[in-house]
């Protein structure tokens, strides 16, 4: 299948370009510059990986979502949260609707350049916090794209029932260099190893076995799992 990934730079949707390029007949990558405050650390290493596999990044600006929408996550918005990414603080990262608006352009932008499927990492994890990843939405949303398009286009989620510690394991196998991607939400210099996608991070390396290569301000003790 022809395909486009939503790649962010993170080591999620990295392992989901080094699967597309294993698995399918990989076109281009897109990313998103939507305001977040981590946006200008992540999306370099999108572009980095989509020249490293040779196929073309297109950069899609969505200045309206950092204007107008309520999230700690995008610049002007509160600080971001510390602790797990389980937790209910961790509610003040998500952005309201953002895989559904990402995926309505993405779509358009595939069927635009003949594609035939789309591939997002949204994986097991996720589900605890952002209701735009679980089933039910994915699954919605999938059909929309599908009946909405003439070419038919499929929603791919090929980590949909993968831990991120899976992610990490399948992401070594297929060669993704983890060092070149970027999880923080606060998009400091380095990770600050202490908001929710940080902890994520280091619980990944830790359940996979998989090297941890990132440099952190901090790896004081993991906070637990909230119950």
């Amino acid at each position: 299948m022809q395909v486009v990934v939503l790649c962010s730079g993170g080591m999620d949707s990295v392992a989901a370009l080094y699967w597309a390029r294993a698995n399918e007949q990989l076109q281009g990558v897109v990313s998103f510059d939507y305001g977040a405050k981590h946006n200008h650390r992540e999306i370099p290493f999108a572009a980095e990986h989509a020249a490293k596999l040779g196929v073309p990044h297109q950069v899609i600006a969505l200045p309206f979502i950092a204007e107008l929408f309520a999230s700690s996550l995008l610049k002007g918005g509160s600080a971001v949260p510390d602790g797990h990414y389980e937790a209910e603080n961790m509610k003040q990262t998500v952005v309201p609707f953002r895989n559904a608006i990402m995926l309505s352009i993405a779509t358009g932008f595939v069927e635009s350049r003949c594609g035939e499927g789309l591939v997002i990492a949204a994986h097991g994890g996720d589900h605890a916090i952002y209701p735009d990843c679980r089933e039910d939405f994915m699954r919605a949303m999938g059909a929309t794209m599908k009946f909405g398009t003439y070419a038919q286009i499929e929603l791919l989620r090929p980590f949909i029932t993968l831990t991120k510690g899976g992610i990490a394991r399948l992401g070594a196998r297929l060669g993704v260099d983890f060092a070149r991607t970027w999880s923080c939400y606060k998009g400091g210099e380095i990770h600050c190893g202490t908001c929710g996608t940080c902890v994520e991070r280091r619980e990944a390396f830790i359940e996979s076995g998989v090297p941890d290569p990132t440099a952190y301000e901090s790896r004081s003790p993991l906070p637990p799992r909230p119950i």
